[in-house]
């Protein structure tokens, strides 16, 4: 082929029904040849041609369902998840050390106050477990 373009559909079904066709043919003819080696008492050398005439369906089919594969760039690629860049702490730092408002005076990696969780019916008391809230 002049380019690495496909074949046309239609021309690769054509091409893979004259193979089957082909060796469909072989598969006759060893059929064949078989009988008139057995009529003709040449005994195990018959069995030769049978083997072919046995097994040749198979390898036809296959080989008949067997795609080409095109040579080049169109084959395999591996696997390139398209991710987002990875967070990176020591340049966000520089990016907010400008004073954006920031706490603190705007100067990145100060300290920070913890957010306590929110409370709700289930939460425990405000000192952790055991810590007051009910006379003992």
């Amino acid at each position: 082929m002049v380019t690495e373009a496909r074949q046309s559909r239609s021309a690769e079904i054509n091409q893979r029904e004259r193979r089957y066709l082909v060796m469909m043919g072989i598969r006759v003819l060893c059929f064949v040849v078989s009988i008139l080696m057995f009529v003709n008492h040449l005994g195990w050398i018959a069995l030769i041609p049978a083997a072919g005439a046995i097994l040749l369906p198979y390898f036809a089919v296959v080989v008949a369902n067997a795609r080409q594969v095109s040579s080049g760039s169109g084959g395999f690629r591996p696997y390139q998840p398209r991710l987002p860049e990875r967070y990176d702490p020591s340049a966000a730092g520089q990016a907010g050390a400008a004073g954006n408002g920031q706490p603190g005076g705007g100067q990145a990696g100060g300290p920070v106050a913890p957010t306590a969780p929110p409370a709700g019916p289930n939460a425990p008391p405000a000192g952790g477990p055991g810590a007051g809230g009910s006379p003992a």
